[in-house]
């Protein structure tokens, strides 16, 4: 007997039938003998119209009183798949985030877990019941509730994973696994049967949303065995572990993609040794997530800064370098929205020089214009604009022979 951590998305609990269809999953994996923790979400698109709602009251609600009302939709969830359990002869205890002892930095909208006293589990467990921990949430030490961010379910099940030495942690969503790119865009995407820790963390912060980061990183750091499979199909998922074989040798993986970005030029910066690090630390006391960053030196002696951010962080970057003005000295800030960004992932980019090289090669035989580069050791992004964004794609799916022809379990 060992301990199997279960998550089901929003979309795999969007209905009643969808969450008896999940408690029959679940007592799937009780009656082989394992203790089960299942995770959830909110159901279907219950957290969307409550953000709607917040919204028609006030266009930047308090994010205190937006982690209150978010909260409520994993409350439904999970005492109706107890409900469902319990009905189908197998006793079920749901959990909040708080009651399951997951506990949280003091950020309002996208806090990070700082541990978890799995004791009320654990004592539930012994007890032959089911547990259901609601995702996406937790408590400060001062008894504040918070959220872990869009995604966070993710986060909740693999840290809880983690903290109870379980023997696996199965994703359920709605789709049947990690694929070469979003199989709802691009129609010969193809299933993956293994990716890499590494491979996934890349993909999961470039966009692919089918695994939250964080849930990644924790998986990474404890060495826990990770599958993403369909709650509705019953087929084996993508595997995410250390080491993987690579399908058919190739050096790309997959390509992901992501719009809403906005760049974000500061001209005029004068050349100071510490010009750079005032301007990022201001934008990460205030949780705005920086990612390509371009420095360019121009001929009147100053420095020009360009860095690409998400849309919904516009607002709060330029009050920030506002405030920031006098002691940053710059002339003036520009920005651009309407951009994308995709990017090519794999590990075997490490031993392959000249990827990059056929990755722009591609996008300029498409007409695609690159305005911002990224590159590490196993990924290459290109901020592109918006409206080709999906053309970039599948012209790069295509390039590096990732259809399913060309990729097999």
């Amino acid at each position: 007997m060992g301990i199997i951590v279960q998550k089901f998305g929003g979309t795999s609990v969007g209905t009643v039938d969808r969450i008896q269809n999940v408690a029959n999953r679940v007592i799937e994996e009780k009656k082989r003998g394992n203790d089960v923790v299942v995770v959830v979400s909110a159901m279907g698109k219950t957290t969307d119209q409550l953000v709607g709602m917040a919204r028609e009251i006030s266009p930047a609600p308090n994010k205190r009183e937006m982690d209150m009302l978010l909260t409520t939709g994993e409350q439904v969830t999970i005492s109706l798949l107890a409900m469902a359990l319990g009905a189908k002869g197998h006793p079920a205890v749901s959990f909040t985030g708080w009651q399951a002892g997951i506990k949280t930095e003091p950020v309002h909208g996208n806090a990070r877990i700082l541990d978890i006293d799995t004791g009320k589990i654990q004592t539930e467990l012994q007890q032959g019941n089911i547990v259901i921990v609601a995702g996406f949430q937790g408590m400060t030490e001062d008894g504040a509730i918070t959220t872990l961010g869009r995604g966070g379910s993710d986060t909740t099940a693999v840290a809880l994973a983690a903290a109870l030495k379980a023997d696996k942690c199965d994703i359920y969503t709605d789709v049947t696994g990690v694929f070469t790119t979003d199989p709802r865009y691009i129609k010969n995407a193809r299933k993956l049967y293994s990716v890499s820790y590494d491979e996934m963390l890349e993909l999961a912060n470039l966009g692919a949303g089918v695994l939250h980061p964080r849930a990644v990183e924790f998986a990474k750091n404890y060495g826990l065995p990770l599958e993403v499979r369909s709650s509705l199909e019953k087929e084996s998922g993508t595997i995410i572990e250390e080491e993987v074989k690579m399908e058919q040798n190739l050096v790309v993986r997959g390509v992901a993609f992501e719009d809403d970005i906005t760049r974000v030029t500061i001209l005029g910066l004068p050349n100071s040794l510490t010009g750079l690090s005032t301007i990022f630390s201001a934008l990460a006391k205030n949780h705005i997530n920086v990612d390509i960053i371009i420095q360019s030196m121009t001929e009147a002696q100053t420095t020009n800064l360009s860095f690409s951010i998400k849309n919904e962080d516009l607002t709060d970057t330029v009050k920030v370098l506002e405030k920031n003005r006098d002691s940053l000295n710059y002339d003036r800030i520009e920005w651009e929205s309407g951009l994308a960004k995709v990017s090519i992932v794999g590990s075997g980019m490490i031993s392959n020089p000249g990827v990059a090289a056929e990755m722009f090669e591609v996008l300029s035989a498409n007409e695609i214009q690159v305005k911002m580069v990224s590159t590490s050791e196993i990924k290459v992004s290109a901020v592109v604009e918006n409206g080709k964004m999906l053309e970039a794609v599948d012209a790069l799916h295509n390039a590096f022979q990732l259809s399913d022809s060309a990729v097999k379990a």
